[in-house]
């Protein structure tokens, strides 16, 4: 499967269920006083010791990603600097379809040595991130995109921005062929070499236990702003400093437990939207998702690791916060114990500090999730087909029968958890949002912006062999 090629069949497929007459939306007149380049480059960091070719995304001066504020435009010229087509989804935002950033919806992957401008309204603060919509996102073809709040400007805390991500010398392609056991002989067993079956646990289903996989792919490093714990990134600050740190799980197939050790944080927002606070010293993540933890440090001359701990196994990454004048103990970049497997409990407990007016679904859909892990087969089954009117209230109830957990992502759209298993809730609004097997979550969201949105599993994996759908408006 061609890298180019691999969303677009997805895509294309669950469109036609709409098949609108769609004018494209006229761009957003810009209100930001410039455009902001922006470069697809190819960069080399060091990770073990060894050098290593990735993809990056950065501006002119050098420094990845984008700070926008709210109320300006996303006035931003993409340029493409490297030999391979790619495009660029804004994680988070809700622009208008055309500058969604999927293959072929509706605009084309952006060739080497070409450009791209995009002008739309940036929208509300909130922690965002920007990534490939290809196997290239494996390759670091990703970085922060922070929506400031003006009304934060005299705020006596410090701003600390994370990305995570998973990384392997191995290039994406050869992953998911081993995922797919393409290097084996026929109607022999699969060659689970690469992958880390020792995360495997068991749940029931019916009257048997069937084995429910964690973690299917085995990586070389786990990189915290491209760093791992063998060089973390030390962040200076006063003793007694506050902090609001936003921390974006950017890896494309592992989900983390943050753990802020002896800090207590004060979970304020997730994925770009504020919560009612919630105190804790650890917060699960899955892919795809973000988080902003405000911290205190303590008035002592220590410095305060803060890891993201690789769920149901040893490796973890990392970075520190150091007082002036504190030493950095070194940490090691795996745990004696296994980290927690995610679940939904944290997310039984959010409370939007904005939610969705209270109204009657509109339109309601029962949306499965459904694999082979031995054939490494993924899907959605959609009843009815999944197309909405502009102005609808809907509601989807998303139900795992597989044997992993999957991080369901919406493009061009922000919704609410309003139930777990069937228990009504008045939870998160959120673009993220992770189904473990046997679980169900349903969300609201209303639909103004049309389109034909993407709605995936965000393991760049289970995408790329099916786990992809459309969110479809009709004409």
């Amino acid at each position: 499967m061609k890298r180019r090629d691999f969303l677009k069949s997805a895509l294309a497929g669950a469109a036609i269920l709409a098949a609108p007459s769609f004018p494209l939306r006229p761009a957003f007149a810009g209100q930001s006083g410039g455009q902001t380049a922006l470069g697809i480059v190819r960069r080399t960091i060091e990770v073990n010791g060894k050098a290593a070719s990735v993809f990056g995304l950065q501006r002119a001066d050098g420094a990845p990603g984008l700070r926008l504020r709210a109320g300006d435009a996303f006035n931003v010229l993409l340029r493409n600097e490297t030999a391979e087509s790619t495009i660029i989804h804004w994680h988070g935002l809700t622009p208008p379809w055309p500058s969604d950033g999927v293959a072929d919806a509706p605009l084309p992957l952006i060739a080497a040595g070409t450009d791209r401008a995009y002008d739309f309204p940036v929208g509300t603060p909130g922690t965002h991130w920007m990534h490939a919509h290809t196997l290239q996102e494996q390759a670091l073809l990703a970085a922060p995109l922070i929506v400031a709040d003006p009304n934060a400007d005299g705020r006596d805390e410090q701003e600390i921005v994370i990305l995570l991500h998973d990384f392997s010398f191995s290039s994406p392609e050869e992953l998911l062929a081993g995922l797919q056991g393409k290097n084996i002989a026929p109607a022999m067993p699969m060659d689970h070499s690469g992958m880390d079956m020792a995360g495997a646990q068991t749940m029931a289903h019916g009257n048997e236990a069937m084995a429910m996989d964690i973690n299917d792919i085995e990586y070389d490093a786990y990189l915290a702003n491209d760093r791992t714990l063998d060089d973390p990134e030390v962040f200076s600050m006063e003793a007694g400093g506050r902090a609001r740190v936003r921390i974006i799980n950017g890896a494309t197939a592992t989900a983390f437990t943050i753990d802020f050790g002896e800090l207590d944080g004060e979970l304020i927002a997730v994925d770009g939207q504020d919560i009612e606070p919630l105190k804790g010293r650890r917060f699960p993540m899955t892919m795809g998702q973000r988080i902003d933890v405000r911290v205190q440090l303590p008035r002592e001359p220590r410095s305060f690791p803060i890891l993201a701990l690789r769920e149901g196994s040893g490796e973890r990454t990392g970075f520190i916060l150091r007082p002036t004048g504190a030493e950095v103990v070194k940490i090691a970049t795996e745990a004696d114990d296994a980290a927690p497997v995610l679940d939904l409990a944290l997310e039984a407990q959010l409370r939007a500090i904005a939610p969705l007016a209270s109204r009657p679904a509109d339109k309601t859909f029962d949306m499965a999730l459904t694999g082979d892990m031995a054939a490494y087969r993924w899907g959605l089954q959609t009843n009815p087909p999944l197309v909405v009117d502009p102005g609808d209230r809907v509601e989807v109830t998303l139900r795992n029968t597989s044997m992993m957990a999957h991080p369901m992502h919406l493009h061009g759209h922000h919704f609410q958890v309003v139930a777990i298993d069937g228990q009504r809730l008045a939870g998160a609004v959120r673009d993220t949002v992770l189904l473990p097997p046997g679980r169900s979550v349903t969300i609201a969201v209303d639909a103004g912006n049309p389109g034909q949105w993407a709605f995936h599993c965000h393991h760049l994996y289970h995408m790329a062999t099916g786990m992809m759908s459309t969110f479809a408006y009709r004409a």
